[in-house]
């Protein structure tokens, strides 16, 4: 090395943001990134910092992992067949959970195939990656999760994204790409920052009318939206006419895992050819035990469903009613935003309900839409009305002290 050079520090790119988080933190306010529950008591409870806590950021919507038949199940798994696979899927990674998982999902989608990945990232990655590479054009909205911009980018694909839920840009979009190309529509159910829901009917109905196949990421939706809890895709009657579903158990499911059910006739060659599927550790047979109960249950929770929507309801309309501005006129899903004026006053917000006792997601930008500061809160079908009212108490109060109403 010449005299007077220097190693660049690969680590400099990061700096704007350990100085946004050492300038919040310098202030006093606890780290909203690094929270520690001590104990969890319930699906909607636990103790952090030493507090009896009500949780409203955990994406438990269904409120499965206290459920006594799913943890029965984890525990019988781990009895007869151990911690872990300690291989992939086409090795030694397949166990008699990992089917009865994969039949699980066949019968609560009715559908012909269904793959089961050890994260939700991990479907998406694998999926879109496998199907949609060199030369294919993938059209996506510009609000899509993260995996699902990594998953294009590793299969090398053209990205062609479009303005949030906005049609009519879709099919400009569609109509660009060149002929004989092959064509992917990736679209969310539910957006998991402001809770909002795609027009999903509309956009399925011009992605077939321009040849392309059609992706949903149903992760929010899973479990609550639709007669039987399929989805968006169930809610506008267009299963049919999607290609690929993907989801994830870390939501309405209660554990972790991910998959994606097809009815396409060449779908089984995805176990092949699906990178993130082959070269990834199976997941441990307790928790795809739990999964295949918790999927089974929940076939059966047409009245959690009903008391899941009407939480959101309620704590929506009672948020407007407060004065707080909120992501969607009117609850879409169990997904509420609370938009703040900007990241200082948000932490502070979050930590006053902290001290309330009440726990929601700090969201913050590049994660959230145009550079919004939110404050993401989830509910669960175990909340009850009594809690709702008090976590309406704590945002009022909160609310107040910061100087947001």
């Amino acid at each position: 090395m010449s005299e007077g050079t220097s190693t660049p520090d690969l680590f400099s790119k990061f700096d704007p943001l350990i100085e946004q988080r050492r300038a919040l933190l310098e202030h006093g306010l606890t780290d909203p990134f690094s929270l520690v529950m001590e104990k969890v008591l319930s699906p909607t409870r636990a103790i952090c910092n030493g507090r009896d806590t009500i949780l409203l950021g955990t994406y438990n919507y269904m409120g499965m992992t206290f459920d006594p038949d799913v943890i029965e199940a984890g525990k019988q798994a781990l009895t007869d067949f151990g911690t872990g696979t300690t291989g992939s899927r086409v090795l030694n990674g397949t166990y008699q959970g990992h089917k009865e998982c994969e039949e699980a999902l066949k019968e609560f989608y009715d559908m012909d195939h269904a793959m089961v990945f050890s994260t939700g990232y991990l479907a998406n990655l694998g999926i879109i990656s496998a199907i949609a590479g060199k030369g294919d054009y993938i059209v996506l909205d510009i609000d899509s999760h993260a995996s699902i911009w990594d998953g294009c980018a590793m299969g090398n694909a053209e990205i062609v994204p479009f303005k949030h839920n906005d049609i009519e840009a879709m099919e400009k979009r569609l109509k660009r790409i060149p002929e004989g190309a092959g064509k992917l529509v990736v679209i969310e159910g539910v957006y998991s920052m402001l809770g909002d829901v795609a027009p999903l009917k509309e956009m399925v109905r011009i992605a077939k009318e321009n040849g392309a196949m059609v992706l949903v990421d149903e992760a929010h939706s899973m479990g609550f939206i639709g007669k039987n809890g399929r989805g968006v895709v169930e809610d506008v009657d267009v299963m049919d006419d999607v290609d690929f579903i993907i989801g994830t158990f870390s939501k309405s499911v209660g554990t972790v895992g991910g998959f994606c059910v097809s009815n396409h006739p060449k779908f089984e060659i995805m176990r092949l050819v699906c990178r993130p599927y082959v070269f990834t550790a199976s997941l441990p047979p307790s928790v795809v035990a739990t999964a295949a109960t918790s999927i089974r249950k929940l076939m059966h929770g047409s009245n959690k469903r009903a008391h899941l929507w009407e939480n959101s309801r309620n704590l929506h309309q009672g948020l407007r009613d407060l004065g707080f501005q909120l992501g969607t006129e009117e609850a879409q899903s169990a997904i509420i935003a609370v938009i703040m004026p900007d990241l200082e006053k948000g932490a502070a917000m979050w930590e006053a309900l902290l001290h309330e006792g009440l726990y929601v997601n700090l969201a913050r930008p590049p994660a959230t839409p145009a550079n919004m500061t939110l404050l993401r809160c989830s509910l669960c079908a175990e909340h009850t009305e009594e809690e709702v009212r008090t976590i309406l108490g704590m945002f009022e109060r909160a609310g107040k002290a910061i100087g947001i109403i």
